[in-house]
C-alpha cells in the first residue's frame, strides 16, 4: 500500500500524552492516586454489600458487580499507562496491546449492558412493586449478570478475530495512552474497512440497545413517580435511582461521544481527553456517588467502620 512496509509488527509505540519533565511526576501521582482510590472505593463497596445483611437486595447485588468489574476495568489500563509516563520508551508488543484491546472490550461492553439491567431493576421495583421481589429472585440476577460477561466476552471476541487479521506498517505509532480499536485501525496497512463496519455495527448494538432500555426504564419511573400524590413519596421513589442515573449519565455521555464514529474521532488529538474521563475519572466518581447520595450505602458504611472500631 503506497510503498509502506507491511511486515509483522513486534510491538507498538503508545505516544500518550505529550508532557515536559516538569509535569511529569505530578502527572504520575494524580494517575496513581485515582487509580488507588478506585480500587479501594470499588473494593470497599464490595467489602460492605458483601457484610450488611440489609444490603442483600439485587440493587446492590448488581452494585457490587459493577464495582467488581470497575477494579479489573482500572486494571487493564492504568497500570500501563502509569509506567509510561515516567517512560522514555512507550513500548507495548502486539501480544500485549492485542490482549489489552481484548480485555478493555470486555469490560465495556460489559458494563453497558450490566448499566442497563440496573435501570430495569429500578423500573421493576417502583412500577411493578408487588411483582418486584417474584421477579427480581437469586437465580434471575445470576443469570442476568452471566448474560452481561457473555455479551461482553462475545462482541470482544468477534471484534478481535477481525482486527487481528488486519496488517501493521513496521513500529506502528498508537496515537493514545492505551491500546484502542480506532486507533489501531488508523495505523493499519491492510483494508480495515470491514473491522470497521464489524467495529461500528457491534458499537451501535451495544450502545444504542442498552440506551434504549434505560431510557424507557426511566421514562416509566418518571411517569409513574409523577403519579405519586406526596412530595415526600416522589422523592423517595426518585431517590432510589438516582445514583444510578447519575453514573448513567456519566458512562454514556463520555464514551457515546467517543465511539459514535471511532475512527474520525480519533483523528484528533483531544479526543485522548474524553477518553480520560470514562477510563480514569468516571470509575473514580461512580463509588462516591453511589456512597454520597444512597442513603443505605452511606449507612452501611457507618456501620462497618463502627464494627470494625469495636474489633
Amino acid at each position: 500500500m503506497g510503498g509502506r512496509n507491511e511486515t509483522k509488527v513486534m510491538y507498538f509505540i503508545l505516544l500518550g500524552f505529550p508532557t515536559t519533565a516538569e509535569l511529569q511526576l505530578l502527572l504520575f501521582s494524580a494517575l496513581l492516586l485515582a487509580y488507588l482510590s478506585t480500587v479501594l472505593e470499588n473494593f470497599l463497596i464490595i467489602l460492605i454489600i458483601r457484610n450488611n445483611h440489609s444490603l442483600q437486595k439485587p440493587m446492590y447485588f448488581f452494585l457490587g458487580n459493577l464495582s467488581f468489574l470497575e477494579i479489573w476495568y482500572v486494571s487493564v489500563i492504568e497500570p500501563k499507562m502509569l509506567i509510561d509516563v515516567l517512560s522514555h520508551d512507550k513500548y507495548i508488543s502486539f501480544q500485549g496491546c492485542i490482549t489489552q484491546l481484548y480485555f478493555f472490550v470486555i469490560f465495556v461492553c460489559t458494563e453497558y449492558i450490566l448499566l442497563a439491567v440496573m435501570a430495569y431493576d429500578r423500573f421493576l421495583a417502583i412500577c411493578k412493586p408487588l411483582r418486584y421481589s417474584l421477579i427480581m429472585n437469586h437465580q434471575f440476577c445470576v443469570q442476568l449478570i452471566a448474560g452481561c460477561w457473555m455479551c461482553g466476552l462475545t462482541t470482544s471476541s468477534i471484534k478481535l478475530s477481525f482486527i487481528a487479521q488486519l496488517s501493521f506498517c513496521d513500529v506502528g505509532e498508537i496515537n493514545h495512552y492505551f491500546c484502542d480499536i480506532s486507533p489501531l485501525l488508523n495505523i493499519s496497512c491492510s483494508d480495515s474497512s470491514l473491522a470497521e463496519l464489524v467495529d461500528f455495527i457491534l458499537a451501535l448494538m451495544v450502545i444504542m440497545v442498552p440506551l434504549c432500555i434505560v431510557v424507557t426504564s426511566y421514562t416509566c419511573i418518571m411517569f409513574t413517580v409523577l403519579k405519586i400524590p406526596s412530595s415526600q413519596g416522589r422523592q423517595k421513589a426518585f431517590s432510589t435511582c438516582s445514583s444510578h442515573l447519575a453514573v448513567v449519565l456519566l458512562f454514556y455521555s463520555t464514551t457515546l461521544f467517543t465511539y459514535a464514529h471511532p475512527k474520525l474521532m480519533y483523528t484528533y488529538s483531544a479526543n485522548k481527553l474524553v477518553s480520560v474521563l470514562y477510563t480514569v475519572v468516571v470509575p473514580l466518581l461512580n463509588p462516591l456517588i453511589y456512597c454520597f447520595r444512597n442513603k443505605e450505602v452511606w449507612f452501611a458504611l457507618g456501620k462497618t467502620f463502627t464494627c470494625t472500631r469495636h474489633i
